[in-house]
């Protein structure tokens, strides 16, 4: 697609209930995803004479009108040919466009704004033989149909949206135990990148951490030991964070990043770049673990800041694995796609996103970590295991492992040397080069 998000399909569910009209519709949005997807455009297919719903599919409405066609197009392919694939092709299709007013822009004007767009996805649709029933625009707490002209039922200034927690939607989500997280927009902003006064230090610490690290890891032997270092300091962490008390979202957020230095960030955060170290911590998946790993993974993210924003692919990758896991798939989604805006072509990434999207079981994944683990615990016992590997382990056989103490950057500058020219400090410079020219930032190994 011409934008770099990628369109998150929703599989359906078992969840049955009817709704009539435009009103119910909009009201089950947030529902249906699992969010209020702001600045967005959702699809859903329908399946049968009843409209039963199908496959759901959300992306970010482009900000150029010139990609709205193309982007329409594969749109409605992608949402057709998911389906299909899935075993049915859809009889209908209803979509959504999700955008609030900007200052001074009141929603009937947004609405008008978007009509163009709403034009092309219908006629996209329509293609493919599958018609729009219905194309509503949600800005600003009302709703407007582009498909009914009665001013009576659908007047200019727009329908309001029914209160929260009022309708016979709600009552069945609360019933069925669904919840809804917020706006997207809230969502995306707990893996943001920090634009703090904070950000300045942690880029330094990446930086001096990029010195003291890229050298050891082009060695083989280092590269082990940077591994288990990597991972010793991640458990630690967790410890750190598990303990802590958990609050309301932000109060939390803002927490973890006080528990977290910028060289400990920086050292994990580099350290995950190596796919092996990141596949081990993927492990982190189940049980009293997965809390205190994914609060870890989404304050690393918010620690890839300025050059560093494309290292977050990993830590992003990891929150989405966790949050899919334990059975959070709209938390996954938003983070397995903001590991994809960060880095296209991770493929750790585009495998969970595509697995999750067409409704696949995490067990079969988590079976395979469960047999990785229990094998390494089983070398360990025998004693195969080298260095980080067996001081990870040593957790499963009643060994805690010792928390690593992270040397602060001025301590890396006395190791290295003002103005240090050895190799890891020429690959640092010459990576950094190379992504000022091509747009990319940092380096990884196979992903």
């Amino acid at each position: 697609m011409t934008s770099r998000e990628r369109p998150a399909v929703v599989p359906a569910d078992e969840q049955q209930i009817t709704l009539r009209g435009p009103a119910e519709l909009a009201d089950a949005l947030p529902y249906l995803m699992g969010f209020h997807p702001s600045d967005s455009v959702v699809m859903v297919a329908l399946h049968g004479g009843r409209g039963r719903f199908g496959g759901r599919l959300r992306l970010g409405i482009p900000q150029s009108p010139q990609e709205w066609g193309p982007v329409a197009d594969q749109l409605a392919e992608c949402l057709v040919s998911g389906s299909e694939r899935r075993g049915s092709r859809p009889d209908a299709i209803v979509l959504f466009l999700c955008r609030d007013p900007e200052e001074g822009v009141t929603g009937h004007q947004a609405k008008e704004r978007l009509r163009p767009f709403a034009q092309l996805l219908r006629t996209a649709c329509g293609t493919l033989d599958v018609p729009v029933l219905e194309a509503l625009c949600i800005s600003g707490g009302r709703y407007w149909s582009y498909c009914c002209p009665d001013a009576r039922c659908c007047p200019e200034e727009g329908n309001p949206l029914a209160l929260p927690g009022t309708t016979v939607m709600a009552a069945a989500a609360a019933y069925a135990g669904i919840h809804v997280r917020g706006s997207l927009r809230d969502m995306e902003a707990r893996l943001a990148p920090l634009d703090t006064a904070g950000a300045h230090s942690q880029q330094q610490a990446l930086d001096s951490a990029g010195v003291a690290l890229v050298s050891r890891i082009l060695d083989t032997e280092g590269r082990v030991e940077v591994a288990g270092e990597t991972l010793e300091l991640a458990h630690a962490l967790m410890d750190r964070l598990g303990r802590a008390p958990s609050g309301p979202p932000s109060a939390a957020d803002t927490n973890d990043d006080r528990l977290i230095s910028h060289d400990e960030a920086a050292a994990v955060i580099l350290g995950l770049q190596d796919r092996e170290t990141r596949d081990k911590a993927a492990e982190w998946m189940e049980g009293p673990e997965a809390a205190s790993a994914l609060r870890l993974w989404r304050a690393l993210a918010r620690r890839c800041v300025g050059p560093y924003v494309e290292h977050a692919a990993a830590p992003l990758t990891l929150a989405g694995w966790v949050s899919w896991s334990t059975g959070d798939e709209p938390a996954a989604r938003v983070a397995l796609g903001l590991a994809l805006r960060a880095d296209p072509d991770y493929t750790f990434a585009q495998l969970l996103h595509q697995a999750c999207n067409e409704g696949l079981a995490p067990e079969t994944l988590r079976r395979c970590l469960r047999g990785e683990r229990g094998a390494a615990a089983d070398r360990h016992d025998h004693g195969e295991v080298r260095g980080g590997q067996g001081a990870r382990d040593g957790r499963r056989t009643g060994r805690r492992p010792k928390a690593r103490t992270v040397p602060s950057q001025a301590t890396r500058r006395r190791r290295t040397a003002p103005g240090d020219s050895g190799p890891g400090a020429v690959v640092v410079r010459r990576r950094a080069r190379e992504s000022r020219r091509q747009g990319r930032r940092g380096s990884r190994s196979e992903r």
